[in-house]
């Protein structure tokens, strides 16, 4: 039975990365083990930065942004051999089993890990939600409401002033951020890496709503199509004079990454924290905890890395029943 379980976060930062830290720590000590968390991501195991964790540590955490443990992206794990070694090294610390928080490129991490024998489950953690086998990541609820209020609040200048508001957001190959947060916001365009845009027709919605006095727009683009002043040079280029409504740009940039987790994404962290443990006690490796159908489960990391997520189907028929343009599917 495994005694000694380490725990790190890695890649992007995402609101709720604690509350899985600290539902893990507990489980884990409730559970008669030591947890120790390591520093700085996949560095850390290279740089010995490793520290036994206590229920103490867990105090005024709950509520907080971003990783106590800290994160990074480390290199060394694109190299099979720098892999090995920390597979080597995590062991030399007497660490028998791992929890990797973190994105897609960090899970592939986990899974290489677990190739090599070592005990390892990994839990989701990315805002895009671009992660597959999970309904959801940690972190896109928080990131999603913190878009939704921001473009909310700029709606108010768009209505004063006849503008449109150009809204860049991240996603860099997921458009799930730009889509959702374009129809809880009632934006009028949705600019996402899964469809081809069509500028002729938006430009024709605009100058058709502005002819109609419906003098304000919102268009969300999601940062992996294109950055937001290409995007607006081409909707000009497209204009030819006709359409004079004011456009400007708004970058929301690592703002999107900030804040307290939302009660959504605490409740989801902890039961993917608990999971993830009661999952390595039970001889589990290879896994990552996932949201299948609102059950807390594990998905093999095999049929998740290297797999692209796209917008649910019933949120693109939602979107395209409430007349937000976004284009025309990419043709793979």
């Amino acid at each position: 039975m495994l005694r000694n379980i380490a725990v790190l976060t890695s890649g992007g930062d995402a609101p709720g990365m604690n509350p899985a830290i600290r539902a893990v720590v507990r489980t884990a000590l409730e559970s008669g083990c030591k947890i120790f968390g390591i520093n700085n991501g996949y560095d850390g195991i290279f740089e010995g930065s490793i520290e036994e964790l206590s229920a103490r540590i867990l105090s005024g955490m709950i509520d907080r942004g971003g990783t106590i443990l800290q994160s990074s992206r480390c290199q060394r794990f694109y190299d099979p051999a720098g892999i090995d070694e920390a597979a080597q090294q995590l062991r030399k610390l007497g660490v028998q089993g791992l929890v990797v928080i973190g994105g897609d490129g960090s899970l592939t991490g986990a899974r290489e890990l677990h190739r090599r024998g070592f005990p390892v489950i990994g839990i989701p953690a990315s805002i895009d939600n671009d992660m597959a086998g999970t309904e959801m990541a940690i972190g896109a609820d928080t990131a999603g409401n913190t878009i939704m209020e921001l473009i909310d609040r700029i709606r108010d200048t768009a209505r004063s002033h006849r503008r449109c508001f150009l809204i860049e957001v991240m996603g860099r190959n997921s458009g799930y951020l730009a889509l959702t947060t374009a129809i809880s916001c009632g934006a009028e365009v949705a600019v996402i890496p899964e469809f081809t845009y069509n500028m002729p027709r938006i430009v024709e919605l605009l100058k058709s709503r502005y002819q109609q006095m419906r003098d304000n727009s919102i268009i969300v683009l999601a940062e992996g199509v294109c950055d937001a002043d290409t995007f607006i040079a081409r909707m000009l280029e497209q204009e030819k004079g006709e359409f004079d409504q004011e456009i400007r740009k708004t970058v929301l940039g690592h703002v999107q990454r900030g804040g307290g987790p939302t009660h959504f994404d605490r409740i989801l962290a902890a039961r993917f924290g608990e999971l993830a443990v009661m999952g390595l006690l039970q001889g589990e490796s290879g896994s990552m905890t996932a949201l299948v159908r609102s059950h807390a489960t594990l998905v093999d990391l095999e049929k998740v890395i290297g797999h692209k997520k796209h917008p649910s189907p019933e949120l693109i028929r939602l979107a395209r029943h409430l007349q937000i343009e976004f284009g025309d599917p990419v043709e793979v």
